[in-house]
């Protein structure tokens, strides 16, 4: 029977993914994790497959493919075992450069866009800040407008391949005002004078992805770094964290379906009382309703992602899938490391990387609380 969301393509895409995520990323998966950084290389060795702009068209150098090659490609990176990486290399693709297919001129595209598709540039998101994350309307770097462009001052925090980007698509304020009026998005090169990567962060989990704190100090950029309108960049970037969320969605779901696998695997092969724990109805019935939220929860997200990809906004939907899929995976890993008892617990196994990485679903793009807010919202409840 023909799939309802993946053609032929789809699956030849899947298989060129999984074949060099299996050769070239994941014999190195726990080196970068204990070193909390993968190299640059991947970056540059992922644009040269096509990998970091599937669905960017043809005539920039991308794919052309639609938005399920995304999903095909996080699927397929969650068996790299490196979450740090997953989230680093879809950060580049689905959250810091999509504004500026939407928003930026030719001129913007073919600095920033094209080398990013080729891997030749790694970008970085600028939203959150230490007063400021689910809450974006609260942000307060302020662009200051000068003779030939803005002078900005602020600070961002947990910022995603930021300590080793070379330009950031930055959220900043260019009135004094509160609430969501007059932010802008900007193009900025982190090597302009004023641009302080502050430290690196330390992390539970999605170790090998770098995170940085981040200060602007007078930083001067020109009129030309401006990415759509002045005073439009709330607008413009609440768009983005649409597709932020769903494909956060996509990568909880891929990497809760792995673990329960490993789960299951275990299970098998593990003896107590003379026999499998698998067979006993305690582990088998647990394995069961977690299989069948798996499969419920995935329907919704390539539901949500087909709804998306055909022009549609469904912010009610993507909130639900964000909110299911990270608390589902958090559960799996959970399960999964009791199921694995001691060992589940040991740094040599799997599964506390699991569960350290899956924790950041309900907070990053988004807490838990923040999509009820959104789902809440768009049912009315409030009056």
């Amino acid at each position: 029977m023909p799939d309802l969301f993946f053609t032929e393509e789809h699956d030849m895409l899947r298989q060129s993914v999984r074949e060099f995520v299996e050769k070239e990323l994941a014999p190195h998966a726990e080196e970068w994790e204990a070193e909390g950084y993968f190299p640059d290389w991947v970056f540059k060795r992922m644009g040269e497959l096509g990998y970091l702009g599937l669905h960017y068209p043809e005539e920039i150098g991308g794919g052309g493919g639609d938005y399920f090659t995304n999903i095909v490609l996080c699927e397929e990176l969650s068996r790299s075992g490196c979450g740090g990486l997953t989230m680093g290399i879809m950060v580049q693709i689905g959250m810091a450069t999509p504004p500026i297919l939407k928003f930026g001129t030719q001129e913007q595209i073919e600095k920033y866009l094209i080398p990013a598709i080729k891997g030749e540039k790694i970008a970085c998101l600028g939203i959150t800040e230490p007063g400021a994350g689910s809450d974006v309307a609260s942000i307060a770097t302020f662009a200051e407008k000068v003779d030939g462009g803005y002078r900005i001052n602020g600070n961002k925090i947990f910022i995603t391949n930021g300590y080793r980007a070379d330009f950031m698509t930055l959220v900043a304020r260019t009135e004094k005002v509160k609430g969501y009026k007059g932010m802008t998005i900007f193009l900025v090169d982190t090597k302009t004078p004023g641009f302080v990567v502050s430290r690196k962060l330390d992390k539970v989990g999605m170790r090998a992805s770098d995170t940085a704190e981040i200060f602007f100090e007078d930083m001067f950029v020109p009129d030309d770094a401006v990415l759509g309108e002045v005073g439009r960049g709330f607008y413009n970037i609440m768009w983005e964290l649409q597709g932020e969320r769903l494909i956060g969605a996509a990568g909880s779901i891929a990497g809760a379906k792995l673990t329960l696998e490993m789960g299951i695997q275990y299970a098998k092969e593990r003896v107590q009382f003379g026999k499998p724990i698998i067979q006993n109805q305690a582990i088998a019935h647990r394995i069961a309703d977690l299989a069948a939220e798996i499969e419920a929860v995935q329907a919704l997200v390539y539901w949500t992602a087909w709804k998306y990809d055909h022009g549609e906004y469904p912010v009610k939907e993507i909130s639900m899938a964000k909110l299911l899929s990270a608390q589902l995976a958090f559960k799996v890993a959970d399960e999964v490391m009791q199921f694995m008892g001691g060992y589940g617990y040991m740094m040599e196994y799997p599964a506390q990387l699991a569960w350290r990485d899956a924790r950041l679903g309900r907070i990053g793009g988004g807490t838990d609380e923040i999509q009820r807010e959104i789902i809440v919202t768009t049912l009315g409840l409030y009056k």
